[in-house]
């Protein structure tokens, strides 16, 4: 059996690793890769959305990161405990008329012994933003280790 670590029970410092490694995930907007993430029957309430296998969250990736374009985002740990994470986050994106949004939510986790995640639940809230008003402005793929996190940036 392969793992995916860190491995649960989380230190905070493992937790916050967790984290980062599914921004970074989730940033390269690749829904294989992100997917492998996730055990073959994980469970996601996503807004409306459920996926109840790995398969569909796939699915689910893929049509997401063809609406949401130029995606960027940043997670942050808020909560830990055992073989749970809970994260704030917040990512900016456009539509394909140009509008640019700014989306804030939680989401809770639960892994796996072997690290992958099993469940994932996220709600989720869209606020219109000008392209003056983007805070996220690194080039497309991993958040840079110097750019500001949501709690330098007021969010």
């Amino acid at each position: 059996m392969s793992t995916r670590p860190p491995l649960p029970p989380f230190t905070r410092e493992s937790a916050i690793q967790k984290v980062r490694l599914a921004e970074d995930g989730w940033n390269t907007r690749d829904a294989e890769k992100v997917a492998l993430a996730y055990t073959l029957d994980t469970k996601w309430r996503n807004r409306v959305e459920f996926a109840s296998n790995r398969a569909e969250a796939k699915a689910f990736l893929e049509r997401k990161w063809r609406k949401e374009l130029d995606y960027r985002l940043i997670k942050e740990l808020w909560a830990f405990e055992g073989n749970r994470i809970a994260v704030r986050y917040a990512y900016e994106w456009r539509d394909d008329a140009g509008n640019w949004f700014r989306s804030y939510g939680n989401e809770n986790w639960e892994f796996a012994e072997d690290g992958l995640m099993q469940r994932r639940y996220a709600c989720i809230n869209d606020m219109p933003i000008t392209a003056e008003d983007r805070k996220f402005h690194w080039p497309l793929g991993r958040r840079p280790d110097d750019h500001p996190g949501l709690t330098e940036l007021g969010l």
